[in-house]
């Protein structure tokens, strides 16, 4: 079972436009809503692949209400976090050409009794988890250190930790050793404090973060592919991709993909690739299933391309 830690989820709705113009009237081509937040997008690859996962997440509210009624839809197990705030909405829209633009709102604050709840109920919840996903930001409430105590207790608990997060909260959560944390290139250049502009580069961050901490390190590179590192060697994973519709959770079905491939090693990589690409070619944040995934066009290599340029460099 993978137990998935939303701390600040969302009502994800996401618009297919032609064209976004700034104070102009966008008449949108589709319409989507879905729960949202980086650790419900990896309880929703989880559960497209067939595979048990429980949500612990905050609700609050209406747009609560209906993120568990989604989320119920979709298989997934939901413990929910009863709080008087209501849960945010975020609206996603995307161009033809790919361009995603995204409006996050900042979601409810956390009192005190609340914020002890939820490590209540992730530490109910985690004694069946064979990965904890710990992902997404932050609501407001919550100290920077709060993953760093979920990552101590799980581990005194027996449980793995998977890390998906930026800034403070992430630099703060190394120092309990996760397991695996997962950042894209921008989250790598900042934690490193330095831009990227190689795959080498990232190769470097990588095993900084590595050394600030982290047990492996897979970093996600957008269209250049993926970068495992951890003990027992580093990786280059890339897909194949016809044509970008959405990128909206991409990430998130990449972890997924990671952890249900056991987590560690070139295979799990090579799954999370495979899931990342997918996620990409579908509309809105929909998460992969087995039938999306196209195992022949990943590639996955220990030798790595130090010298190729990202086609977006990370500052």
């Amino acid at each position: 079972m993978i137990l998935t830690v939303t701390p600040n989820p969302s009502l994800d709705r996401t618009y297919e436009v032609q064209a976004l113009k700034r104070g102009e009237v966008i008449r949108a081509e589709t319409e989507r809503m879905d729960p949202g937040g980086k650790g419900v997008n990896v309880s929703r690859a989880v559960a497209a692949a067939g595979r048990r996962t429980v949500a612990v997440l905050p609700l609050g509210g209406a747009p609560g209400a209906l993120v568990a009624e989604l989320l119920h839809a979709q298989g997934i197990e939901v413990a929910p976090v009863p709080v008087l705030g209501a849960t945010r909405s975020n609206i996603a829209l995307a161009e033809a050409d790919g361009v995603l633009t995204k409006v996050n709102a900042p979601g409810p604050e956390l009192s005190g009794p609340e914020q002890e709840l939820l490590l209540d109920t992730v530490r109910s919840q985690s004694r069946d988890a064979d990965w904890i996903a710990c992902c997404g930001s932050l609501p407001r409430g919550l100290a920077p250190s709060w993953y760093a105590d979920v990552v101590t207790r799980a581990h005194a608990g027996g449980a793995r930790i998977a890390l998906d997060t930026s800034g403070r909260a992430l630099l703060e959560a190394l120092r309990a050793r996760p397991d695996v944390v997962k950042p894209n290139a921008e989250e790598l250049a900042e934690a490193v404090a330095r831009p990227l502009t190689t795959v080498g580069d990232a190769l470097k961050a990588a095993e900084e973060v590595r050394s600030m901490g982290a047990r492996a390190v897979l970093a996600s590179l957008g269209a250049d592919g993926q970068l495992l590192v951890s003990d027992d060697g580093a990786w280059f994973g890339s897909a194949r991709v016809s044509a970008v519709r959405s990128n909206v959770g991409a990430g998130d079905a990449s972890l997924a993909g990671f952890l249900i491939a056991g987590g560690t090693g070139p295979d799990a990589l090579a799954s999370a690739v495979a899931h990342g690409a997918a996620a990409v070619q579908l509309p809105g944040s929909v998460m992969p299933t087995p039938a999306d995934l196209d195992p022949a066009a990943v590639t996955v290599t220990a030798d790595i391309p130090v010298d190729r340029e990202l086609r977006e460099p990370a500052s």
